[in-house]
């Protein structure tokens, strides 16, 4: 059914669209030109078939992330997120892999908070974003930072605080984005916090994070 689902979502092809959708994503990737609705309809009976399997098929993501168009790792990661409950802490290598192979904020964005949802509360997924949040790779260090969007009184403040303070002082643009995001995320649960992680760490913080950080406080 996925190369069914493949030859579907071609024939829905647009050129004028696919060269405003690329464009927006600064020209990083070729666009087939399907909006967000009519990908995920074109989607749904396939992924209600792959849940009904109850396991992940990497033989489909793979061949889902060495297609051209940006559509197909845009399906990928709607595919993980619907089957995360699916997913275990083996399958973080190959999850790792996704993150830093064709890498731009969309694709990435799209996996942190499904990696963050692995068998939760995990000490190996906490472990390994600790890791992560001290990474080479930029985008490693932005799914670490952002991993526990959205999860409110669940939130670990110990792993938020020791993820932040690993990225102090940066200047790449989509580390410091993140964690305005996170700060901002989690101000609307305990504002207490991070104004005192904002007072604390301001030296440290730029002025973007800080910025976005502080919109609800």
């Amino acid at each position: 059914m996925l190369e069914q689902l493949i030859a579907q979502l071609y024939q829905q092809k647009n050129a004028q669209q696919a060269v405003q959708m690329a464009a927006y994503m600064k020209d990083q990737f070729p666009f087939l030109g399907i909006q967000t609705p009519e990908r995920k309809r074109l989607c749904t009976a396939y992924f209600k078939q792959e849940k009904a399997q109850k396991r992940i098929d990497w033989l489909a993501v793979e061949r889902l992330w060495a297609l051209p168009e940006r559509e197909f790792q845009y399906v990928a990661t709607d595919y993980l997120h619907t089957m995360q409950s699916f997913l275990s802490e083996q399958d973080l290598p190959r999850l790792q892999e996704l993150v830093i192979t064709k890498s731009w904020w969309d694709t990435v964005d799209s996996l942190d908070r499904t990696i963050g949802n692995i068998c939760f509360p995990s000490q190996i997924i906490d472990n390994t974003m600790l890791a992560w949040s001290k990474a080479d790779n930029i985008w490693l260090r932005r799914v670490a930072i952002d991993h526990q969007l959205l999860r409110k009184e669940k939130t670990k403040q110990d792993l938020l605080k020791q993820i932040l303070l690993n990225n102090l002082n940066q200047t790449e643009f989509f580390i410091n984005k993140a964690m305005g995001w996170i700060l901002r995320d989690y101000s609307k649960t305990n504002p207490d916090w991070v104004r005192a992680f904002l007072a604390e760490n301001e030296a440290g913080l730029s002025k973007l994070t800080i910025r976005e950080a502080g919109k609800y406080l």
